[in-house]
């Protein structure tokens, strides 16, 4: 399979990946990026911290050269009925209305700016997974998801190491 110059070699497939941040209601940061994935990777995912959320949308193909337009921006999420406990900008407990395909609550320590950062929020199964759209995150934290409606309280459920982007924290996507 042939990709803009790059030749995908099985197992991977092409495919057009984008990477939108935003803080609140606005847009931080938009990347656009096509290049070859392993098909596990092929998985839209999102993470929803309250004050920011990260969206990544893929389309995937098998075809030579199927990805030669970037993934369209992702529409407005609306609510979907799931409840997770996040923090608001005081570090207290709030409650946050889930939206799209954010299924599971998450518990996070992240490193951002050389301190650890607890979060708590919404997150797509493909964000929990530790592959797929997790992996084209680019911060290593310890993370807690859980699918019962404000379950990511102080307590715990198993932890796993999970690649996953906090607000305004950079990130590399790899090809």
């Amino acid at each position: 399979m042939f990709i803009h110059g790059k030749n995908c070699t099985s197992p991977n497939i092409c495919g057009a990946v984008r990477v939108t941040q935003y803080q609140g209601e606005s847009e931080l940061l938009d990347v656009n990026k096509i290049s070859c994935f392993l098909p596990d990777e092929c998985q839209e995912g999102s993470v929803n911290y309250g004050r920011g959320r990260t969206v990544i949308s893929l389309t995937c193909c098998s075809a030579d050269r199927c990805n030669d337009k970037h993934t369209p921006k992702p529409g407005v999420p609306s609510a979907n009925g799931k409840k997770c406990y996040v923090y608001n900008d005081q570090n207290i407990t709030d409650i946050l209305s889930c939206v799209g395909n954010e299924d599971r609550c998450v518990s996070a320590t992240v490193m951002t700016e050389g301190r650890k950062i607890s979060v708590k929020g919404c997150a797509s199964r493909s964000m929990c997974s530790g592959s797929g759209s997790a992996q084209m995150t680019g911060v290593l934290s310890d993370i807690c998801c859980c699918q019962a409606d404000l379950c990511n309280s102080a307590g715990g459920v198993g932890v796993s190491l999970l690649l996953l982007v906090a607000p305004m924290v950079c990130f590399t996507l790899l090809s």
